[in-house]
């Protein structure tokens, strides 16, 4: 018994011998002493970039309603688009000839038997 005993304290030990040397240990190591402080800029890559990024500086789309009417508006035309969609989807699912002709031949199908 005395001897895991000892051998767990000598792991905890350890354990704690490890930690306290990665936490001691720099974290941060500095470049050499000869290499330029400051990173050359390519100027196209900074045009580039604000070409990119210059649409984020238009008015965000949240504030392009001047009114909660002019939204509610825009929410009845999307839903009622939406609606004429599903509809004509559902008309051409339930009158698709192929299907129709199907039921048909399944219909005499029946009859024959």
């Amino acid at each position: 018994m005395a001897k895991s005993r000892s051998s767990t304290s000598a792991l905890v030990l350890a354990m704690a011998a490890v930690v306290a040397y990665f936490c001691l240990v720099p974290a941060f190591v500095a470049p050499p002493r000869g290499v330029a402080q400051a990173p050359e800029v390519d100027l196209r890559i900074a045009a580039a970039t604000f070409a990119g990024l210059s649409p984020l500086a238009a008015e965000q789309p949240a504030a392009a309603y001047d009114s909660v009417v002019a939204m509610l508006q825009s929410w009845l035309v999307g839903g009622t688009v939406l609606i004429i969609i599903f509809a004509a989807a559902l008309v051409a699912a339930t009158a698709n000839p192929l299907t129709k002709r199907r039921q048909e031949v399944a219909a005499t199908m029946m009859g024959k038997k």
